[in-house]
């Protein structure tokens, strides 16, 4: 039987962001989405999923949802029984990246969320393709349910992040790196080396995605998931 699955989404996204992934994964798996909304810290926000999530859970994260695994996994390691990490950075925040956060906390301290979040970010995730423009809305949709406090809270939590190469390093459990061809974002070759730093992890790229492959090509994303799932059981 295999440990519960604990998903964390990235930012300014909520359990939407999996939502074909639960729904295939949930007839054999007891699956919980964890917030990690409430802190401005890394540190913190791993910290409360360790609070309620089970004893011992399988851990995926997409984006800042696989910042705070990173996290996670440096704090608990004996907790997680299998490690999935998408379309993220196991580095600091560069320089240029953290300062660059501070117009866009400005405007959205301001009332513009909606604009940072549609001129700024979000048309920057994707890959081009049939299904861009809806799943663009459903980002938007995300984004507004969550608000400009979630915002600012959580880019200083990537403004300050720690870098967890090291982390990776020590990584002992079955592992998948995912991510979009096309992330742009966090690019593949960062998911190059998260692959070489954990020994054993499996890497897989999905065609035709970029920064949101679970909902860019959601059956690829279920597909890759339950490989892993199957090497957590193995």
């Amino acid at each position: 039987m295999a440990d519960p699955l604990v998903l964390l989404p990235g930012m300014m996204c909520d359990a939407r962001l999996f939502a074909p992934q639960a729904a295939a994964l949930s007839k054999d798996h007891e699956i919980f989405v964890a917030k990690i909304l409430a802190h401005d810290t890394v540190a913190a926000l791993a910290a409360d999923v360790l609070a309620t999530a089970p004893p011992r859970f399988m851990l995926a994260g997409l984006s800042m949802g696989g910042i705070v695994a990173m996290e996670i996994v440096r704090r608990a390691p004996d907790r997680i029984s299998a490690l999935c990490l998408m379309d993220t950075n196991p580095r600091a925040e560069a320089p240029e990246v953290a300062a660059a956060r501070i117009p866009q906390m400005d405007r959205v301290r301001a009332g513009d969320l909606r604009a940072v979040m549609r001129d700024e970010m979000k048309p920057n995730y994707l890959a081009a393709g049939p299904r861009r423009t809806e799943v663009l809305d459903l980002c938007m949709a995300m984004a507004e349910a969550l608000g400009p406090e979630v915002f600012l809270r959580q880019s200083r939590a990537l403004q300050t992040r720690p870098d967890q190469r090291d982390t990776l390093r020590g990584v002992r459990v079955p592992t998948l790196i995912l991510c979009g061809r096309e992330d742009t974002l966090c690019p593949l070759h960062r998911h190059e080396e998260m692959a070489a730093l954990v020994p054993g992890a499996r890497l897989t790229v999905v065609e035709a995605a970029g920064h949101l492959p679970t909902l860019e090509q959601p059956r690829e994303t279920v597909d890759a998931m339950r490989s892993w799932i199957g090497d957590a059981l193995a």
